[in-house]
């Protein structure tokens, strides 16, 4: 029999316990794009349709200690990073993706859950810019995120693009700003290529619905995934927009929750 191997995702990001989000979300969007799973749990939320109610964070040398378990056996052909909390975390991620010479990074700054719900301290944020942000292949901010990064407002188009090169300016090869936040009509996305210096649009048409919980975290994952998979960055952001995009309007319809519910993660496979 001849041996095989999978396209290897790990996700470092906190849990969900609502199911939409953080490592479920990720989970299920690496098994909808083929590949193989591992994670890396930072954290414990208390968290539904409506919101956070508790934040548990899992104790920094144990973040560690799943890192080096996975990456040390298993290894990873793409690393997601969503949800990391304090900046003592912040650096252990940072300096076990260092020790294990991972390539591949797709950041997802998480900082505001869909809720309005805080996710991340003020002082892991110069953490973020000065130690993991350098270490990203592609950091993927909406706009609230991309605002905080750079201590200005940030709400269109225009300012969106100007605000690519100054975060690729922090050290990451390629940003991913997104634009479900934008004031217009359309959720328009701009990727910034790096190693090119070329700035991308792509264009997304907004989706009525309140399903809208755990779309970054689905975004970064599936991207991660298609990096795992051999694309290249602008091919796998592409792709990745086209796969949220139909999770978004296929999860329209259902109700789960009394809140914001999660898109269809397999929505390729049955409706």
């Amino acid at each position: 029999m001849n041996q095989r191997t999978y396209h290897r995702v790990l996700t470092i990001a906190g849990s969900d316990s609502g199911g939409g989000a953080g490592i479920q979300a990720d989970l299920k969007t690496i098994a909808a794009h083929g590949c193989y799973g591992a994670s890396v749990i930072t954290a414990l939320t208390a968290q539904n349709t409506l919101g956070v109610t508790g934040i548990h964070a899992v104790p920094v040398d144990f973040v560690a200690a799943q890192m080096d378990a996975v990456l040390g056996d298993i290894g990873a052909d793409a690393v997601k990073i969503g949800m990391l909390f304090s900046p003592e975390l912040i650096r252990a991620v940072a300096q076990g993706l260092i020790r294990h010479g991972v390539k591949t990074v797709v950041l997802d700054p998480v900082m505001v859950a869909q809720s309005g719900d805080k996710l991340l301290q003020d002082e892991a944020i110069e953490a973020l810019k000065s130690e993991l942000i350098p270490l990203a292949t592609l950091i993927t901010p909406n706009l609230p995120e991309a605002s905080v990064l750079l201590g200005r407002d940030i709400a269109t188009q225009e300012a969106a693009l100007k605000a690519l090169a100054e975060l690729a300016a922090m050290g990451c090869k390629n940003v991913l700003v997104k634009g479900g936040h934008l004031e217009s009509g359309d959720s328009d996305d701009s990727l910034y290529l790096g190693p090119e210096h070329r700035v991308v649009t792509l264009p997304g048409v907004r989706i009525p619905t309140r399903n809208n919980h755990g779309t970054g975290c689905t975004l970064s994952s599936a991207i991660a995934s298609n990096l795992a998979r051999g694309e290249d960055v602008k091919t796998a952001v592409r792709h990745a927009k086209e796969y949220i995009s139909g999770a978004i309007r296929a999860g329209a319809a259902y109700v789960i929750g009394r809140g914001h519910g999660p898109v269809h993660h397999f929505h390729r496979f049955f409706e």
